[in-house]
């Protein structure tokens, strides 16, 4: 089967750029930062990926943002039996054929490269906060409860009911609702 990886960092973002035309069996796509690969869409294509399988992807920083993540996932993927194909890149690795000298080295720069963006963007937005804050104007992210819905979860919580259940009734985590209390 050939499978096509799309990702996108934020569920705003679009996929229409990433293998526009070009044709697969089946697509996962992540709405993910790609900081790791405790990824749904990502995790669902290797479970299913068998020998002899084709993954199709636009680009290096689409599977993996470090290079570490990058070269674990090609050997999972061509550990199976399977080949991986980064369009833009314009590389293949196959399962049967042990990828040469110069292949890996252009694996490990440029999964260098899109590290050390990730790198630069986690820079310049923690640069943009702090300047923010000092201006006041940076205020965190919004409530994700109203006023009322607290007051709700402080009279469940007097009444004992289980923390967990009242996170899943408001969409909440747990620690946000201890953080409301």
């Amino acid at each position: 089967m050939i499978f096509n990886y799309i990702r996108v960092s934020t569920v705003l973002q679009h996929t229409d750029r990433q293998l526009a035309g070009v044709s697969c069996d089946r697509e996962y796509c992540d709405k993910l930062s790609g900081k790791d690969i405790c990824r749904p869409q990502l995790q669902a294509l290797l479970d299913n990926l068998r020998e002899g399988d084709i993954i199709q992807t636009h680009s290096m920083d689409r599977l993996a943002r470090n290079v570490q993540d990058l070269l674990r996932l090609i050997d999972i993927i061509l550990n199976k039996g399977a080949t991986i194909k980064f369009f833009k890149e314009n590389l293949t690795f196959y399962a049967n054929k042990k990828a040469d000298a110069f292949q890996r080295l252009m694996l490990t720069l440029l999964g260098a490269v899109s590290e050390f963006e990730r790198a630069i963007i986690l820079d310049r937005q923690k640069e943009g906060i702090a300047i923010a804050k000092a201006k006041g104007r940076y205020k965190g992210s919004k409530k994700k409860l109203t006023d009322a819905q607290i007051d709700e979860i402080k009279e469940m919580i007097a009444e004992h009911q289980n923390i967990s259940s009242i996170a899943k009734k408001y969409a909440v985590s747990r620690q946000s609702i201890y953080n409301y209390l």
